[in-house]
Order: structure tokens, then C-alpha cells, then sequence
């Protein structure tokens, strides 16, 4: 079965990615300052991480942006793919070494937040949604990029939750270390999903594989005609 997209339908897929990550790159932009704000005011290392983290989402936004702005976005696929990787070995540094210094005492523990705890929340709901939509125009475009910067918005999602659950156990038990045990799966996750995109080892398949299997199907089918007539002759 062929999956060529015609010129109109990738068209509106690539348009449709534009927006979905213009969307991203001002929402984690407005995250980003709200999370860190409150992040110093609370003395909540979670929550500078978290907004942190934000600030390499729009990282990777952005630069699935600037990839969907050439005229032939699958040209600059590979060097996009390495941008979302090393974003990704950054997210894991990051969360890896506050959830180690947090656990260890070397940071102080972070205070009760209700702005901490409203833009983790708001975090949890909206970025599924976004990953989502990502994903799925990013299979059926054969994006491999797309599909990276759909999983690194799932990844933030995650990370979220995390946060999301370490600002209430602390807030109602006290429990300041419980997001960063949280933070640590996060971080290896993180490291996978970094190496994943640096190798292109996404779910998607770039749009000129496709065409080429296209081709090479058509090429055997003709092959397969042309001996079938050389049999009957």
C-alpha cells in the first residue's frame, strides 16, 4: 500500500506542525518565567528546574520551527534531530543533578507554592494534548523531527506530574525529596530518548524513504511484468 502524501495534504501537515509548535514555543516561553518566578520566591529547586526544563522545550520548538520554515524541511532533518537530542542530554543533566543535590541537603527545601503548584497542574493537561497532536501529523507527514519534539513535550509532561507530586506531598506531608526520586526516572528516561534522536531511531519515517520504497515497489512490480511477458512470449 503507498503512503505518498500529495503536495496539498503535506502542505496543510506542515502547516499544521507550524502552528502546534508556535503554540508550544509561547507556552513554555509564559511557563517558563511563571515557574522560575515562583520557583525563587518558594526556594522550590523543582520548580527552577521545571521552568528551566520549559526554556528547552521552546529549545526544541523552535527548532522544529525553523526545519518547517525551508523550502525542503526533510533536508535539514539530521541536524534538527541532533538540536532535540542534546536538548534532551540537557534536560537530563539538569533534572539529575538538582534531584541528587536536593536529596543530599545541598539544596534548601523548597516551601509551599499554590503558583508552583497551578502551572504544574495546567502542565499535566495541557502537554499530553499537545504531544498528541504533534505525533499524530508527524507520522502521517513521515517527520522524524516532529515525532522527537512531540516525545520531548511528552517527556515535560512526565516531568510535570513529577513536580506536580513533589510540591503536594511536601506541601501536605513534608515529603521535600519525594519529586526528586521522581526527577531521577525522569532524567534516565530522558538520556534514552536523547540517544533514540540523536541515532533518528523515531516511529516516523521520513517522507523521502517513503518515496523511495514507493519506487522501489513500483520498479520490482514492472520488473515482475516484464518477466512475466518474457515467460509467455
Amino acid at each position: 500500500m503507498s503512503l505518498r502524501l500529495s503536495g496539498e495534504r503535506r502542505a496543510v501537515l506542515q502547516q499544521r506542525i507550524r502552528w502546534i509548535v508556535g503554540f508550544t514555543i509561547v507556552y513554555n516561553l509564559i511557563e517558563a518565567a511563571v515557574a522560575i518566578a515562583a520557583g525563587a520566591v518558594a526556594s522550590s529547586a523543582a520548580l527552577l528546574g521545571f521552568g528551566l526544563d520549559s526554556l528547552v522545550e521552546v529549545l526544541s520548538a523552535a527548532a522544529v520551527a525553523w526545519q518547517f520554515t525551508r523550502a525542503d524541511p526533510e533536508r535539514y532533518e539530521k541536524p534538527t534531530l541532533r538540536v532535540i537530542a542534546f536538548s534532551f542530554f540537557a534536560l537530563a543533566a539538569y533534572v539529575g543533578i538538582t534531584a541528587v543535590l536536593t536529596i543530599a541537603g545541598a539544596m534548601p527545601e523548597a516551601e509551599h507554592t499554590a503558583v508552583g503548584l497551578a502551572i504544574t497542574a495546567l502542565s499535566v493537561v495541557v502537554m499530553p494534548v499537545l504531544s498528541w497532536i504533534e505525533r499524530r501529523t508527524g507520522r502521517e507527514l513521515g517527520s522524524a523531527t516532529a515525532v522527537a519534539d512531540s516525545r520531548q513535550t511528552l517527556i515535560c509532561t512526565y516531568l510535570s506530574a513529577a513536580v506536580l507530586i513533589g510540591l503536594v506531598l511536601n506541601s501536605l506531608l513534608g515529603w521535600a525529596w519525594a519529586d526528586s526520586l521522581a526527577a531521577l526516572v525522569i532524567a534516565v528516561f530522558a538520556v534514552r530518548e536523547g540517544v533514540e534522536a540523536w541515532r533518528g531511531d523515531t516511529c516516523a519515517t521520513p517522507i523521502g524513504m517513503l518515496l523511495d520504497e514507493d519506487e522501489d515497489e513500483d520498479e520490482h512490480e514492472a520488473s515482475g511484468s516484464r518477466d512475466a511477458g518474457d515467460a509467455s512470449a
